[in-house]
């Protein structure tokens, strides 16, 4: 049980409802059009995504920078997790790759992630704004993974008509990747805040330790702006007539952002910044649903 802790399970788990909710809340929704990977292949995807996200978990919290050791697990248990975890990862991703024709291109995301994961965790953690930049980037992959799976192997064999459609859920895809990047982005920045002690003492260079926390929370609130911002542009410009869809959107993610911001001014402890972590946390997830909601709704009008 000792072991658990190094794996962020809430991470995890919102890793894995993310990629179900885009699959079987929203891409299964879509008529008249084929995906790459039936149901069984695609929890293999989820898995391995799972696996990948948990060595690097894994290996930060064990191994990361500024970690003298772990009495939980010795040095070559703990590589030896790390690494079964990673080949079982990486490994699956080959073999679905391999039987869509892309093994090197759509595999070497795995191994792209489970490298910039540990050397993130062994020394680019140290480096300022990079990591957070790393960080956000990382938690955003899961999004965009999803339709290089399953629309971009056969785009060349499908009618021009279910082409023109997967160019628009493609054009989804990456806005919920930039939105999903730039909440990650402030969440890091949020975290940072929040372990701001410990990374001073593990010799780390952040944003808090190098300009305070007081000029480090003014930027997060100016980066808090854009997702707030987006929020009101897409409602307003796509969930106008969708008026369950638009109400989940302001009630449970442009509230939140709200909240956030709200509860960003009177943050000063420790546990101040560990429960704006959880408001961005659900963001994220809540983010995950909407489109799920959005799609139903729509579905709703139609019939």
């Amino acid at each position: 049980m000792k072991l658990l802790k190094h794996f962020n399970i809430p991470a995890l788990l919102l890793l894995a409802i993310t990629m179900l909710t885009l699959k079987f809340g929203f891409l299964d929704r879509q008529t008249g059009i084929i995906l790459a990977l039936n149901q069984w292949q695609y929890f293999l995807l989820v898995l391995a995504a799972v696996l990948v996200a948990a060595g690097g978990f894994f290996i930060n919290s064990v191994f990361g920078f500024g970690k003298d050791g772990n009495p939980d697990v010795s040095e070559a248990k703990g590589y030896n997790i790390y690494i079964a975890l990673n080949l079982a990862g990486i490994g699956l991703s080959y073999y679905l790759s391999n039987g869509l024709e892309k093994s090197m291109l759509l595999s070497g995301l795995f191994v792209l992630a489970a490298a910039t994961m540990y050397v993130y965790a062994t020394g680019l953690k140290q480096m300022l704004i990079v990591s957070n930049v790393i960080v956000a980037l990382l938690i955003a992959l899961p999004v965009i993974i999803v339709p290089l799976f399953m629309m971009f192997p056969i785009l060349t064999v499908v009618s021009e008509e279910v082409r023109a459609q997967f160019t628009l859920l493609f054009r989804i895809f990456i806005d919920y990747t930039i939105f999903t990047f730039i909440i990650g982005l402030i969440l890091s920045f949020v975290n940072d805040l929040a372990n701001n002690d410990t990374d001073y003492n593990a010799g780390l260079s952040t944003l808090p330790i190098l300009l305070g926390r007081g000029r480090t929370m003014k930027i997060v609130l100016g980066l808090s702006v854009i997702p707030l911002g987006l929020v009101l542009y897409y409602a307003n410009e796509y969930l106008i007539n969708l008026i369950y869809a638009l109400g989940y959107v302001l009630l449970f993610i442009l509230g939140l952002l709200a909240y956030f911001m709200l509860k960003l001014f009177s943050a000063k402890a420790t546990k101040d910044f560990i429960h704006l972590e959880s408001i961005l946390k659900l963001v994220l997830l809540f983010t995950a649903f909407s489109i799920m909601v959005i799609t139903f709704n729509i579905d709703y009008v139609k019939h």
